[in-house]
């Protein structure tokens, strides 16, 4: 069943990585994407591009962590097209490194998008979809949500909120018409490389690390989504060695220990000395 078809979706974050690769495929399934993104140059590129191909997209800017942008994307949104029918907030930034090379002022503009933008987007949906008594609100986490993560302690705190808020949301929001699923995916091939703040270590050396042949492209991940979406998934983990690494997790927790402690190990090899 094509959920999406004549469906109104507002997707922040939505001019990149599994943002847009949501835009398109909604579109692909006769939707229409808003595209909400703070650089509003890569939003109309997106979905200009997704016109050209027959789809039906809107640009707008949002910065997330600013609630009364949200409320307006949202409100307008709603006007032109009567309803609100899906809203993803997907929106996220990164800090990577180890809490004794942080400062507090690391943490506040992380919080700001990962969570409360999450929030913000949330509660203007949720406004407008309680009226109509129908929509769904997907959450874009992340597996650093679900299990340790211990070099993305800022990422992993403010992805465990959004969790958290989600499926404790999701038994109110049922009963009154609205649907609520939180998306935890693993790592995915996407920019968010280049809007992490790196404390103190080799960031290309980093890079170069990092397991790409085993990343998800964007579009496998919005696919993987988009049919957790489709079957009212409260927490939709993908792929399945995703699944399989969480549930390793829940069954004993001890048997990642391992995993942590090497990754550490591993980090730190990368690590300048103050």
């Amino acid at each position: 069943m094509n959920i999406f078809s004549n469906k109104v979706a507002i997707v922040t974050g939505g001019a990149s990585g599994i943002g847009r690769a949501l835009c398109e495929q909604i579109c692909q399934q006769s939707g229409i994407s808003i595209v909400a993104d703070i650089n509003d140059q890569a939003a109309a590129q997106t979905a200009a591009a997704i016109k050209q191909r027959g789809g039906k997209a809107e640009a707008v800017r949002v910065d997330v962590s600013c609630p009364a942008e949200l409320d307006k994307v949202v409100n307008d949104a709603a006007a032109r097209h009567g309803r609100l029918d899906f809203m993803f907030n997907n929106a996220a930034i990164c800090v990577m490194g180890e809490l004794r090379d942080a400062t507090y002022a690391d943490w506040p503009r992380i919080i700001e998008v990962n969570l409360l933008g999450v929030i913000y987007g949330t509660m203007a949906a949720y406004a407008i979809m309680l009226r109509q008594q129908s929509g769904h609100i997907i959450n874009i986490a992340s597996m650093t949500g679900l299990i340790p993560s211990p070099v993305l302690t800022h990422y992993g705190t403010t992805k465990s909120g959004v969790v958290g808020f989600s499926t404790s949301l999701r038994p109110q929001a049922a009963s009154l018409g609205v649907k609520v699923s939180v998306a935890c995916p693993t790592l995915v091939r996407t920019n968010i490389p280049d809007r992490t703040t790196y404390l103190p270590l080799h960031k290309e050396e980093y890079l170069a690390r990092l397991p790409w042949r085993w990343m998800l492209e964007p579009d496998q991940a919005a696919r993987l989504i988009l049919r957790g979406v489709a079957r009212n998934a409260p927490i939709i983990v993908c792929p399945f060695h995703g699944r399989l690494l969480w549930w390793c997790y829940r069954f004993c927790p001890a048997l990642l220990a391992p995993l942590s402690r090497w990754s550490v190990k591993e980090f730190r090899k990368l690590r300048l000395e103050k």
